[in-house]
């Protein structure tokens, strides 16, 4: 008798812990894998730990979270973002993740279409498929920007929903106002949402600025904007992050949160609150080793003149793309840690199967061991480049 539903069943098995069963499996691997950063949360989070060991209730929260905490976040939408949040609604999450599967179950019934650029964060098309819905990969430019005909050109009766993410998980690429400007109104034109992710707003480099389609205006009744404190506050395993979303939509949310996880952890919206208050300049100071990391990726690979990548312009992330191997981009990753004790992710978990890619993360580490880490890989792919002319 068949007990996994069909539906679970058809959902990619998750890359980062296959990857790292082969870590465990060949002591000494630095891992250029997992998106997350080397850096500690700030120790004020401590003062909202203490607060809420103070708080005699320990019940449930609100759905939505914790006034707070909703109040700074509007702030900061305000002043960074130059979002009028008094059209939106903010929901506190138990992660990014999680408001991104919200907002799926929100505004999708099974069966209808979400349009991904590819390359994809795997867990959002992995959130489409939970909810029995449909990804729609369109494949992006070059240089891994948007291709608008392209995105336009896969509009169907079914379409809910295009998603951006910018800057950009896995490529590195951030997108330019323009861009995304024009990919809000094409959603406008067509009655569907547009959901941005920006969970790495605060990773842009070279003087490139981000930007927030929420800000446009007449963009409150279709765009949906999802953040976390997992990468620029450090608070990966805390599990907060939060959802910008049009008025109508606060109810099916609440519904849906209600349902999942009641409300997210209290706790950790206590130290999210501190974190909200020390604001961008915490992050923006510790990603100055970050910084070191990428400058010195930039460096070793262009040595390798054969392995085309977009500029490394935000985020934490490169997306290289190699000259045909005759290797499946899974084995290349075998090989890598077996052979040179370095891990990353292959291009397969973001949607790439007619060529062989792999993301570097270069946020994850101490910047000199991150520094040994992209030795080891430039090491390894340039044995592999020699072998396989």
């Amino acid at each position: 008798m068949k007990t996994v539903s069909y539906r679970i069943d058809a959902v990619q098995t998750p890359i980062i812990p296959v990857v790292a069963d082969l870590i465990l499996a060949n002591p000494g691997t630095i891992s250029l894998g997992q998106g997350v950063v080397h850096y500690l949360p700030p120790t004020e989070i401590a003062n909202g730990v203490a607060r809420f060991s103070n708080d005699q209730s320990h019940h449930y929260e609100a759905v939505e979270g914790i006034p707070e905490l909703r109040q700074l976040i509007s702030q900061k939408l305000k002043q960074e973002n130059s979002i009028e949040t008094d059209c939106y609604d903010v929901v506190i999450s138990a992660g990014g993740n999680m408001g991104f599967l919200n907002a799926i179950l929100a505004i999708c019934d099974p069966g209808d279409e979400v349009i991904l650029l590819s390359p994809w964060y795997f867990n959002h098309e992995m959130a489409i498929g939970i909810a029995n819905c449909v990804a729609v990969s369109v494949d992006t430019d070059a240089s891994f920007q948007p291709d608008l005909q392209a995105i336009e050109k896969a509009i169907s009766p079914r379409t809910r929903a295009v998603v951006s993410v910018s800057p950009n998980n896995p490529t590195g690429a951030v997108y330019s106002k323009e861009h995304l400007t024009q990919i809000n109104q094409i959603c406008a034109d067509h009655h569907i949402y547009h959901i941005n992710d920006e969970a790495y707003e605060y990773f842009c480099y070279d003087g490139i600025e981000h930007f927030s389609p929420a800000a446009l205006e007449n963009a409150f009744d279709h765009t949906i904007s999802l953040y976390s404190t997992s990468k620029s506050f450090a608070l990966a395993n805390w599990r907060i992050g939060y959802m910008l979303i049009p008025k109508y939509l606060f109810k099916p949310v609440r519904k849906i949160q209600d349902t999942n996880v009641i409300c997210p952890p209290v706790i950790s919206q206590f130290a999210a609150v501190e974190c909200l208050k020390l604001g961008r300049d915490f992050c923006l100071e510790k990603r100055r080793g970050i910084e070191t990391a990428r400058e010195h990726f930039i460096h070793q690979l262009k040595t390798l003149p054969t392995i085309s990548y977009p500029e490394l312009a935000g985020a934490f992330y490169a997306f290289l793309q190699l000259p045909d191997l005759g290797m499946e981009d899974m084995d290349i990753v075998k090989y890598l840690i077996q052979k040179h004790r370095v891990a990353v992710i292959p291009g397969m978990a973001f949607g790439i199967s007619d060529r062989q890619c792999l993301r570097v993360s270069y946020g994850a580490l101490e910047p000199d061991k991150a520094v040994e880490g992209i030795d080891r890989l430039i090491e390894g792919l340039r044995e592999l480049l020699a072998n396989h002319p």
